[in-house]
């Protein structure tokens, strides 16, 4: 049931590995047949065989037209409180009292003005698939699991840019694949890429669908048969090498489960990107993805030591898996931010650590955001970021206080009280200008405490106060509900968006400013009546720069078309980025959406030397999603 190259011509030795079967951990075993279609599936992921049903996981789970879990999202009751449904997260079942008082009185909304989403996909409008009968009849025999389902092909047709998620409330749909299907190891890809080749076959690689990017999305003037390649069942960890602290993944597989599995051996990659209860490692790869915790960890390209790629032309790999290699250009560069217009990965090489012994929360409350880029950079200069630092402005810390859930005694109350007395009265801080950073720690117990000091020192010499551990934790937690807040606000008139770039040190407050700056004026020159929200926070260090992660969002009530009015305002802003020396993208990658800046980004030669990879790897350009190019 191996994929080849797994034993590397017997240079791997058994008994330095742990293979995982069946969800199980099993020592010393050998690989000698190459056929995945002979696999067991695991118990919890029903794997298709070769006479398996399609897998149909993600629609009882996962909303089809707007973000996450289908039992997870922010509402206001009848007595108008807002509350976050469901049983997944900490906010989950609690009543948040000053969302409402803060969405209203931000962007001017009213509960009285709602705009509620089509309740289900109406599979009359979907138009009916343009299918490639040799194609289809091939895929069958060769035992893969496909579909044309309209419900399996709308879910696979989009990701979740705002213009994206906005149709589909409505109803409007644009494109879709033509069928879905579902290979279920490296070799199922390596035949699906032959067939589509041979049959002239467009086809589209789907991980985890979190795309912000315009990514996934059909081109509209595509007429051959458009398949989406659902990797959701290559989702095993098929070995771990203890010794060289590496695992060798399946591409498809969901980051909450990678982590959740190799956990369970005592080890984790530290990879968390905010979407990574959703986002897969192959969507990792292909878009050069960054998590919360790099500085310990490293992003993604810091965290491969070797990529599996099937393209038109054959096969991309190394010949080993050494550290590093010095054989001209990295062939894993081409593969890494790539976004699906030269093949499919089907399996990644990863470092892996022991799972952190102890972890603390931390944060830190600043009189003003320039005082709190200036201690980041302190930090980022003395290289002690710990593992995850974040630096929220204003705007955004009046935003996450607003999702602060009801206090639950009043002891509790009252030292909340006594907090913001002493940081408002005693010492000064205003709160229409204070800013917060919070802060997570991981390793050994004696060093993270250390760690700790070094940080909250620095912090002090900037103005810097300890703001508790509840704070930091808040904060990390609130990454993976913020997303769901963008449907309770097209409930209610309210349009938002996010968007990132990276920016040197001495130009992160200019950017910053000039960009929240230009949203605002955009908005106010495009008939926006009410004034909207534009905020940003500093979401990763390094010795030469950070990541700025804005949101904006506004009230569109009296706009005729506002996802136009949206899409104006943000490409203004991505020009202000540039303009002031900020990248095109740190971690959401191109897509669609912004590769008309490509030339400027990375210059005409660069951009030839991409068509020209394309071109020989992809001359029938089977892989036609258009991305980047």
């Amino acid at each position: 049931m191996a994929a080849d190259g797994l034993l590397c011509d017997g240079r791997r030795t058994a008994e330095r590995r742990l293979r995982i079967i069946s969800g199980h951990l099993h020592k010393h075993s050998t690989l000698t047949t190459q056929d995945c279609g002979a696999q067991t599936p695991g118990p919890s992921h029903d794997r298709p065989e070769k006479t398996a049903p399609v897998p149909r996981r993600r629609h009882e789970i996962m909303k089809w037209n707007g973000w996450g879990y289908s039992d997870s999202r922010f509402l206001f009751n009848k007595k108008g409180q807002a509350e976050f449904t469901g049983k997944r997260y900490r906010l989950s079942g609690l009543i948040l009292p000053s969302l409402k008082d803060w969405f209203e009185g931000t962007f001017g909304a009213s509960l009285q003005h709602k705009t509620p989403a089509t309740p289900s996909l109406n599979v009359s409008a979907v138009p009916p698939p343009n299918l490639n009968d040799s194609f289809v009849e091939e895929l069958k025999a060769a035992g893969v699991a496909l579909s044309t389902d309209p419900e399996d092909r709308v879910f696979r047709s989009h990701g979740h840019c705002l213009h994206e998620i906005f149709a589909l409330r409505e109803g409007r749909l644009g494109r879709v694949p033509d069928m879905v299907i579902w290979p279920s190891c490296h070799n199922d890809v390596v035949k699906i890429v032959e067939l589509a080749s041979k049959h002239n076959v467009c086809l589209i690689p789907f991980g985890g669908g979190t795309s912000v990017s315009s990514a996934l999305e059909c081109p509209p003037e595509e007429t051959r048969s458009v398949v989406s390649l659902d990797t959701s069942q290559m989702n095993r960890i098929l070995w771990i090498d203890e010794k060289n602290l590496t695992a060798h993944v399946e591409a498809g597989i969901i980051g909450q489960d990678l982590e959740r599995q190799l956990n369970e051996s005592g080890y984790c990659t530290g990879h968390e990107p905010d979407s990574m209860e959703f986002s897969s490692l192959g969507g990792w790869v292909a878009t050069r993805a960054s998590g919360m915790k790099k500085n310990i960890y490293g992003n993604i390209e810091d965290l491969v030591v070797h990529i599996k790629m099937v393209t038109p032309r054959g096969m991309i790999e190394k010949s080993c898996q050494g550290p590093r290699m010095s054989t001209g250009p990295d062939i894993h560069h081409f593969v890494m931010g790539s976004e699906g217009t030269l093949g499919v990965v089907t399996e990644v090489t990863l470092k892996i650590r022991p799972v952190p012994e102890y972890q603390k929360y931390g944060s830190i409350v600043f009189p003003n955001f320039q005082q709190g880029v200036a201690c980041l950079r302190e930090v980022a200069k003395q290289r002690c970021a710990p593992a995850s630092i974040r630096l929220m402005d204003n705007e955004q810390f009046q935003f996450g206080h607003a999702l602060k859930p009801q206090v639950s005694s009043i002891f509790t109350s009252f030292l909340d009280g006594l907090k913001k007395f002493y940081i408002t009265k005693f010492k000064g801080f205003d709160p229409h200008h204070l800013c917060v950073a919070t802060l997570l720690f991981e390793g050994d117990r004696e060093k993270v405490l250390q760690h700790e000091k070094q940080v909250y020192d620095i912090a002090a010499k900037f103005g810097g106060l300890a703001a508790g551990e509840d704070n930091g934790q808040r904060g990390y937690m609130l990454t993976f509900v913020i997303a769901y807040l963008r449907d309770l606000g097209m409930d209610y008139y309210v349009i938002g968006e996010s968007f990132e770039t990276s920016v040197p040190w001495d130009r992160v407050l200019d950017l910053c400013r000039n960009v929240k700056e230009r949203i605002v004026r955009e908005c106010k020159e495009r008939g926006v009546q009410f004034p909207p929200l534009s905020t940003c926070r500093v979401t990763q260090t390094y010795d030469a720069g950070a990541c700025v992660y804005f949101y904006f969002a506004f009230n569109y009530r009296g706009l005729g078309d506002p996802i136009h009015v949206y899409e104006q305002v943000e490409h203004a802003a991505r020009e202000e980025i540039l303009a002031n020396g900020g990248s095109l993208s740190h971690h959401h990658g191109v897509g669609k959406l912004r590769k008309e800046w490509m030339k400027e980004a990375i210059s005409t030669v660069g951009l030839g030397m991409l068509k020209s990879v394309k071109e020989y790897v992809d001359p029938q350009n089977i892989f036609g999603n258009r991305n980047l190019l």
